[in-house]
């Protein structure tokens, strides 16, 4: 299954030329926007679920988070926002960074310190970061962050780094690691980020055309999504 995340930002800006001037309202199942198969209940079945499929270690995720800043406030009553972490890079420390978040989550830190953990990642003097941000190329493995780098993080946050790390190699976040696999290979991901509505409908920056036109499709979906939950 085809993995991307810097690769992904040449094809999205690509596809963008091709697809910006879609009409909002004018997207094409299939083609902009997918259906999932066998979409399982959410636990909030009385709300429309979005979910991003994300990870603090990709380029394009932290070039989209203000979108997703942008589309979170934007989204109407009735709607719940979710992340689920992807683990499929190894090599740019994807399943680190998603045990660094189901901890934060577990900790209550994780709404507070989100934006700020992209900082850590992709600012050129981030405490975090997995990119030599002069060369453009990852670092070496002895110069990548670990689990103790990631708990002093939080510790800004009020987290003791023992017991974010005592947390983070516990059962309970092993769990959920392996939940989300399960569920973004469900959901048919291929790349990071892709947005879910409500387990039912799947798109990302290609599919989309680009950014802010994956916004405009989300907001039209949980439209769809909010009237149909309305007629029954």
């Amino acid at each position: 299954m085809f993995r991307r995340s810097l690769l992904g930002l040449l094809l999205s800006a690509v596809a963008g030329i091709a697809l910006a001037q879609t009409p909002a309202g004018g997207w094409v199942e299939g083609k902009n926007y997918y259906a999932i198969p066998n979409p399982q209940p959410t636990p909030t079945p009385d709300k429309v679920v979005v979910t991003e499929v994300f990870s603090f270690a990709c380029p394009v995720c932290n070039r989209f988070e203000p979108f997703m800043d942008k589309l979170e406030k934007e989204l109407p009553p009735g709607t719940v926002v979710n992340f689920v972490p992807a683990s499929f890079n190894p090599v740019e420390q994807f399943p680190l960074f998603q045990r660094a978040y189901f901890t934060a989550r577990a900790l209550g830190v994780d709404r507070q310190s989100h934006d700020a953990m992209f900082h850590a990642v992709w600012d050129p003097d981030g405490p975090l970061a997995t990119y030599d941000m002069k060369l453009g190329t990852l670092k070496p493995p002895a110069k990548m962050p670990t689990l103790q780098d990631i708990a002093r993080f939080y510790a800004r946050y009020g987290v003791k780094p023992e017991d974010f790390v005592a947390t983070a190699n516990s059962f309970a976040i092993n769990t959920q690691m392996k939940r989300a696999d399960q569920e973004v290979q469900a959901w048919g991901v291929t790349g990071t980020p892709t947005i879910i509505v409500d387990n039912k409908w799947r798109a990302d920056l290609v599919s989309a055309g680009g950014p802010q036109q994956l916004v405009d499709i989300t907001k039209y979906l949980v439209q769809q999504e909010l009237a149909a939950k309305k007629a029954h």
